[in-house]
């Protein structure tokens, strides 16, 4: 049986309660039988709300793995000698228009990460989860959480079974 709230506790509960610890470290620190749940009814009774700074756990920071992609190099650009040395380029002709690609060749498979997995993108896992290549299809998916290639292989249509062989099973029953 707990010894109840005396004045020395409930002084003892509001000024840790002020402090910001957590209702299970007061609970910890008053001891003698008292629970969490008590220091929070009576946390509530005494009309205490106002606290320094709300308890929290530390929280650890984890890295997730993400492939790194190829950057290019960069080109180093020689400096002129004089300024007569310098002679105006001629100027470069027009670039050829690039021809459209479809998105579906953009959005190579193997592209997302547990981290960089949306809501719209497709969740089909590609390799061994146990390995650092381990990623999603990470395309738009369209069929619920697969893109369409990928719905394609996990929603197989239902196979129909031949009547003459439920209708033989069916009379079994009878016989």
């Amino acid at each position: 049986m707990t010894a109840g709230w005396t004045d020395d506790r409930v002084g003892a509960l509001k000024k840790l309660w002020l402090e910001g610890q957590s209702a299970s470290q007061i609970a910890k620190a008053l001891g003698g039988g008292v629970t969490r749940n008590a220091v929070i009814g009576k946390v509530h009774r005494l009309g205490l709300s106002g606290r320094a700074a709300p308890s929290q756990p530390a929280r650890t920071t984890t890295t997730a793995f993400r492939p790194t992609r190829p950057r290019p190099a960069p080109q180093a650009q020689p400096a002129p000698r004089r300024a007569e040395a310098v002679q105006p380029r001629p100027a470069a002709p027009a670039p050829a228009p690039v021809p459209s690609v479809s998105r579906e060749i953009l959005d190579l498979p193997g592209t997302a990460t547990v981290m960089t997995l949306g809501a719209h993108m497709c969740k089909w896992p590609i390799g061994d989860p146990s390995s650092r290549e381990f990623s999603f299809c990470g395309r738009r998916a369209s069929e619920g959480v697969y893109c369409v290639e990928h719905a394609r292989v996990a929603y197989q249509p239902q196979v129909k079974k031949n009547g003459a062989g439920e209708l033989a099973r069916s009379l079994r029953r009878y016989m």
